[in-house]
């Protein structure tokens, strides 16, 4: 308390004089300039970016394709093939059902290769996320 305050000399309003920053009273800090210090245009600690999640996306897609192949593959079994056109009775019955178990056996291969695909994603997921987390 045994401090004085010095009183501010009056600033003089006349254009043609040099016109300095007047000072902050003794105990107050001047006001910030410029922006903050965690923007990450002057170098400081950047905000956490956004998670994009590329291998989600990645994985639908694949997930999607893999829909339409096993759809498109169980309604191509559908029908009577070329192949049994102009047979009958019991010869056209084991033509069709041939070509159903063919059809069959086709979309059966597909969906082994789909879930053998998810496995590989599974795993190089994992693998990813255990390089990448943070210690």
């Amino acid at each position: 308390m045994g401090r004085e305050h010095r009183a501010q000399e009056p600033q003089s309003w006349d254009p043609r004089e040099p016109q300095t920053p007047a000072r902050p009273p003794d105990g107050w800090s001047a006001p910030p300039q410029g922006p903050p210090a965690s923007s990450p245009h002057l170098g400081g600690t950047p905000q956490p970016k956004k998670r994009r999640r590329i291998f989600l996306w990645i994985f639908l897609v694949i997930q999607i394709l893999f829909l339409i192949w096993v759809i498109a593959g169980a309604a191509s079994g559908s029908g009577t093939p070329e192949d049994c056109r102009g047979l009958t009775g019991d010869n056209l019955k084991l033509c069709e059902d041939a070509d159903d178990v063919g059809t069959t056996i086709g979309v059966g291969l597909i969906i082994g290769l789909w879930a053998a695909v998810d496995v590989i994603l599974g795993f190089t997921y994992v693998v990813y996320r255990l390089a990448t987390r943070r210690a």
